[in-house]
């Protein structure tokens, strides 16, 4: 078991990007994550994670071991889950709150394999991109990607959405390909007014430093499909989730850049009410979606 935590302690690490979130997300000690890791760096004899003042990245050996590691990590949760759900037979209607991009694409399709496995079950998935109180909607289970907007609620992270920068090659073609984040005070970027900080932009260098970057151009919206389809049209340059353009990027319809200079991933997280009790079904709905949607 100890093996196993200090495995689980090097996939936390390299998902929250410093030893003191995944501490937090862990539930241990910064001392007792500390300890982990040179307990796996001195069975390996390397260096797994680069720590500096603010972050602790992967090495290059650190980031092959954890996607292993990950892979192995999650097929025994998964294990643990189906264990779970034989012993428990479910009954009820349970109801999720998503976002309106994310919900259709990822937790409509697991909702429908979490019911094969529990034909006794029901389901509502109810999709909209602002945060509502559950104790309003009824929801059992809220999935919200980035903070989380109501300390009120029990929060699990259940997985890590990679963002990456990218243009259209129209754009490109015209406007020249930035290798460094500054040469983006040179570019037209597109912004998402809604976000925190929208025309700041942090990324990280190879050395694990930050990189802060102020942007401006001629369109943006506060809607994170329309600076999508903006970025498309050749309107400029734009952060998106990858899973958001994937299709785009495999069709060669846009192009990824500063591939160097990774943008801080995004949490996702499952947050419910505070109760005395959490119910089997939601509880397993929980540990299914972690199981599944680890990182995308």
């Amino acid at each position: 078991m100890d093996a196993l935590r200090d495995l689980e302690t090097l996939v936390a690490v390299v998902e929250e990007g410093s030893l003191t979130n995944a501490a937090r997300r862990l539930g241990r000690s910064l001392q007792a994550v500390s300890r982990s890791l040179q307990v796996l760096e001195r069975a390996h004899g390397s260096t797994l994670i680069v720590r500096t003042t603010r972050t602790s990245q992967p090495s290059e050996a650190g980031m092959r071991f954890y996607e292993r590691v990950k892979g192995a990590l999650t097929e025994l949760e998964l294990a643990r889950t189906e264990l779970a759900e034989e012993l428990h037979r479910l009954t009820g209607r349970l109801r999720i709150n998503a976002p309106t991009l994310f919900g259709p694409k990822f937790v409509a399709p697991l909702a429908a394999e979490f019911l094969q496995r529990h034909p006794q079950l029901a389901l509502s998935l109810d999709l909209s991109d602002e945060y509502r109180d559950p104790a309003e909607t009824g929801a059992d289970v809220t999935i919200r990607i980035g903070e989380i907007p109501d300390s009120r609620l029990v929060a699990r992270r259940i997985g890590t959405l990679r963002r990456v920068v990218f243009a259209a090659p129209a754009y490109l073609a015209e406007r020249g390909r930035p290798s460094h984040p500054r040469d983006l005070a040179r570019h037209d970027c597109v912004v998402r007014t809604g976000a925190r900080h929208p025309v700041r932009w942090i990324f990280m260098s190879p050395e694990g430093n930050e990189i802060a970057v102020n942007v401006a151009g001629r369109f943006d919206s506060n809607q994170v499909a329309a600076v999508n389809a903006g970025v498309l049209g050749g309107m400029g340059v734009g952060i998106a989730a990858f899973w958001q353009i994937q299709e785009w990027i495999e069709a060669g319809r846009v192009e990824v850049l500063l591939t160097d200079f990774p943008l801080t991933p995004l949490p996702l997280h499952a947050m419910w009410t505070r109760t005395r009790r959490l119910p089997q079904r939601t509880r397993l709905l929980v540990d299914f979606l972690a199981v599944k949607l680890g990182t995308l």
